[in-house]
């Protein structure tokens, strides 16, 4: 791939880097890793799109690495922490103090889900395609993000929901590992569907699982998945050696029935999840 049609991205690329990390510096270091992917990927039928995808991926990883980081420095004594302000002067250049302070807040996943969608336009399909993630997960992550900037609480009946969809996973990770099958058909709607990616497919599983009897069917007596965290809501994942191979995401309709499972193999995209395991003191 020639320099010059990497170029050609490079400001609209970097204006997306900066935005979401809030770093010329650190939006360089992800451009720079991107041309070197590009350097050795050949036959890309769509470079823009590769490259956004790339970039934003990139940026992920970067924010969750940042934020891993930040827990680690917040137990350093105040007189150790250190201090940069080169740094925060250009934070403020770039976004102003009071919205890169809302920005740090946000999750990596709801940061870019908002900064595509409600800063650069992107379209809810480009974001799922970009970040790996359904429609129905970037929708969610940019509106608790936009909820989180706008300064709103979120609404009562929306706490009641999300207390109620942990409830139902929980419950329906528990039927699961005990292959209670009528349970397990009792949690989902009828046209439930879970839905794999390419590497989960080449994992052995379907690309998707259609109707309650089916994905009952793939849970049932599935005992490998461990109760996880993703991106702060209740799921499940495959972890062996401290690496998270296969996650699942649970989506939950009107009737607090769970409607769609994402089925996430793709180590690019669990790259960029925050994904912490539930223990069980933590769940009594």
């Amino acid at each position: 791939m020639e320099l010059t049609d990497f170029d050609a991205e490079r400001p609209r690329l970097t204006a997306i880097a900066v935005r979401i990390l809030g770093s010329e510096a650190d939006a360089d270091d992800v451009l720079q890793e991107a041309w070197l992917r590009l350097s050795r990927t050949d036959a890309i039928d769509d470079l823009p799109a590769w490259l956004t995808t790339v970039v934003t991926r990139l940026c992920l990883d970067h924010l969750r690495r940042r934020r891993t980081r930040s827990v680690v420095e917040s137990m350093v004594p105040d007189d150790h922490t250190p201090i940069d302000p080169e740094g925060d002067a250009l934070l403020a250049e770039v976004t102003g103090d009071a919205m890169q302070v809302v920005l740090d807040a946000l999750a990596p996943a709801e940061r870019v889900a908002f900064v595509l969608h409600d800063v650069f336009g992107y379209p809810f399909d480009e974001v799922s395609a970009v970040m790996g993630r359904s429609s129905t997960a970037v929708r969610q992550l940019a509106s608790r993000a936009r909820r989180k900037v706008q300064g709103v609480p979120e609404p009562a009946p929306l706490q009641a929901a999300r207390a109620e969809s942990q409830r139902v996973v929980d419950a329906f990770l528990t039927a699961a590992r005990g292959g209670e099958l009528a349970t397990l058909l009792s949690l989902l709607a009828p046209d439930a569907v879970m839905r794999a990616d390419l590497v989960g497919q080449t994992m052995g599983s379907e690309s998707a699982y259609k109707g309650a009897a089916a994905v009952a069917a793939r849970f049932n007596g599935t005992r490998g998945a461990a109760p996880v965290t993703i991106d702060g809501e209740l799921g499940a994942a495959w972890i062996q050696a401290g690496s998270t191979k296969v996650a699942f995401v649970f989506h939950l309709n009107e009737a607090s029935l769970v409607h769609e499972v994402e089925l996430i193999a793709d180590p690019d995209v669990l790259a960029t999840m925050e994904i912490v395991r539930v223990r069980a003191k933590s769940r009594d």
